[in-house]
């Protein structure tokens, strides 16, 4: 990803100014997640169901950042090595808020081992959930009965400055939200809508020369 040789970002949220991306640094630390980088999707549905009759209902907080590159608004993703997409975040921890599992995930994938929660995450308003009523359906943004799986995404607005420090066997790139519009088959549907969700809001780019 080539976020740091551009000299312009986006502002979300009817803001008038803009980060320059040159303030950005990409960086890399050990592999996360190492025991299920072999995991099948049958071994993901029994772990999945082992946890729901443990904890119950899975809930996931993930994280929408926009950056604008060829002066056009991008979306940071996660791209693992069997080439599956993911906005940055993951699973609430029992009675843990979602402003602050996030931030803690947010902590965990695109920050430092040794951040020390030095890193503040602005975690901005949900701006969706989908639900799932099993562990191998589609998602749907409203809630079935007895849902299994809950996912919602949070708006975070980034910094002037920020370094990304992501594990080894991901990497994270800036996609066009034009890219993902009903890109179902390539992002998953949850992913393909945000260039909907984000069409209430007014995208100010401001371009800053280095």
């Amino acid at each position: 990803m080539a976020i740091m040789n551009n000299t312009t970002t986006t502002e979300l949220l009817n803001s008038d100014d803009g980060h320059p991306l040159s303030g950005y640094y990409l960086g890399s630390k050990p592999s996360a997640d190492a025991a299920l980088k072999d995991e099948t999707v049958a071994d993901r549905t029994m772990r999945l169901k082992s946890n729901y009759d443990a904890r119950g209902m899975r809930i996931s907080v993930q994280a929408v950042m926009l950056v604008e590159l060829f002066k056009h608004p991008h979306v940071l993703l996660l791209q693992s090595k069997n080439c599956v997409y993911n906005l940055p975040g993951g699973r609430l921890r029992p009675n843990e808020s979602d402003v602050d599992g996030l931030k803690r995930k947010l902590l965990r994938k695109l920050s430092a081992d040794d951040d020390n929660n030095q890193t503040n995450w602005e975690v901005s308003e949900c701006i969706g959930s989908w639900w799932k009523s099993d562990f191998e359906t589609l998602p749907y943004p409203y809630a079935p009965n007895a849902p299994k799986e809950c996912t919602k995404l949070y708006l975070v607005k980034l910094p002037l400055n920020r370094d990304f420090i992501v594990p080894k066997n991901f990497k994270l790139l800036a996609v066009p939200l034009c890219q993902l519009h009903e890109n179902r088959k390539t992002y998953g549907s949850i992913i393909a809508e945000i260039p909907q969700l984000l069409s209430r809001f007014s995208i100010n780019m401001v371009s800053t020369s280095t």
